[in-house]
């Protein structure tokens, strides 16, 4: 009986530590962060991009028709575009023509003033895409385009199929306004000179344009 309480005391002894050592607190870290991370966070701004594809232009400009001089031009136009690189437009344009050049060739009048009609539908590539910087801080999205249409025009009573080939430079200040320069050689058949021949007529414009 001694010497079961003996064991029993022994037992006790051993194993006191141990639920001491279960039963003590966790020292608390005293270990701090010593850098601190300067992080600096730009505040981002999502530009709101007019996302239409269909495009209005009133233009102006001059047309040479050959023979007749160089006179005044000017008209509407109307595109889709299609993806970023191709579009359809369409374009109504009037000039006028007279024959005050012609007449210091000829000994005869073949017409005074007469007003130039056309119409026409094009396809337009944009070829080389990309940006115009002025000044560091301020760009503008540019693209030259490259243009082939067919339609029609109305000369001295004739009504005539004409095709028309050109190339242009477009500029976007804002997502929703364009500015242009365009050339066109519209190409007709005429026999208003007694023979019949293909005219080249040339034509520079200035265009403003909006999106919508």
């Amino acid at each position: 009986m001694k010497v079961k309480l003996i064991l029993i005391l022994l037992l006790i002894f051993i194993l006191q530590p141990v639920y001491a050592e279960d039963d003590a607190p966790e020292p608390e870290s005293t270990q701090e962060q010593v850098i601190e991370p300067d992080i600096y966070r730009r505040d981002i701004v999502v530009p709101r991009i007019d996302t239409e594809n269909f495009e209005i232009t009133a233009y102006y400009g001059v047309l040479d028709v050959e023979d007749f001089g160089t006179e005044p031009s000017y008209g509407l136009r109307a595109a889709y575009h299609i993806t970023e690189d191709f579009f359809i437009e369409g374009a109504v344009g009037m000039s006028e023509a007279s024959d005050a050049t012609l007449e210091n060739l000829t000994t005869f009048n073949i017409l005074q003033n007469e007003d130039i009609n056309y119409y026409n539908v094009s396809i337009g590539y944009n070829i080389f895409p990309g940006e115009i910087f002025l000044g560091r801080n301020f760009a503008m999205t540019s693209s030259f385009y490259l243009m082939f249409g067919v339609g029609n025009v109305e000369f001295n009573d004739e009504d005539e199929f004409a095709y028309n080939v050109g190339f242009g430079m477009k500029v976007l200040p804002t997502d929703w306004l364009s500015l242009r320069l365009d050339v066109r050689d519209i190409v007709y058949e005429t026999d208003l000179l007694g023979d019949n021949e293909f005219t080249n007529n040339f034509e520079i414009t200035a265009n403003i344009g909006v999106f919508f």
